[in-house]
């Protein structure tokens, strides 16, 4: 039986939420509990260079500025998430980026239960499969996507994995040499 390939994403929490350890510890509990993987795991704080490229596409738009001085404002924790229909699943999960609306209508979201704002709402999701390779590019730039692909993915799949808290990511375990070749049927 084929299982369904996963799909990645990035998932960055906020400093709104990484100045609050317990809102953090929340929200990524409300990860966990919503079946995602984590495969890294970093913390960054970003340069108003790093912002502005980061969120390049925003150029010109009227929130621009505030959403790079928020970014650049503290720090913040980078995750590569994995599951089928990551993207989609990670977004529902976060909640609209309109806060107020957010509260109303998606309460029980990561944004519903923590946004204050639509600057400080929480959390970024890529939008797309090809948004989350070149997100994870820019906050991960030694994953090698295709390689996780051919290498460990087989093993989220199968569900062969730990969960480390000290890194705050799974981890691929082979079990035995059998196990390994009942993988690749």
């Amino acid at each position: 039986m084929k299982t369904r390939p996963l799909q990645l994403t990035l998932a960055l929490l906020k400093p709104d939420v990484v100045a609050h350890p317990h809102i953090l510890h929340n929200v990524r509990q409300m990860i966990l509990e919503n079946g995602f993987y984590f495969l890294m795991s970093k913390q960054h704080r970003l340069s108003t260079a790093q912002a502005e490229q980061f969120y390049a596409e925003h150029r010109g738009k009227f929130f621009q500025n505030r959403l790079v001085t928020f970014m650049s404002s503290g720090p913040l924790w980078s995750h590569i998430l994995c599951a089928n229909d990551a993207v989609a699943k990670w977004r529902k999960l976060m909640g609209p980026t309109k806060v107020l609306k957010t509260v109303y209508e998606e309460p029980l979201t990561v944004r519903g239960i923590y946004g204050l704002t639509d600057t400080r709402n929480c959390a970024h999701g890529s939008d797309s499969d090809e948004t989350a390779k070149r997100e994870i590019k820019f906050f991960f730039p030694d994953f090698d996507i295709e390689k996780w692909y051919e290498e460990e993915c087989i093993y989220f799949q199968k569900d062969l994995v730990e969960f480390d808290a000290s890194l705050f990511q799974h981890i691929a375990v082979p079990q035995c040499s059998q196990c390994l070749s009942d993988l690749a049927l």
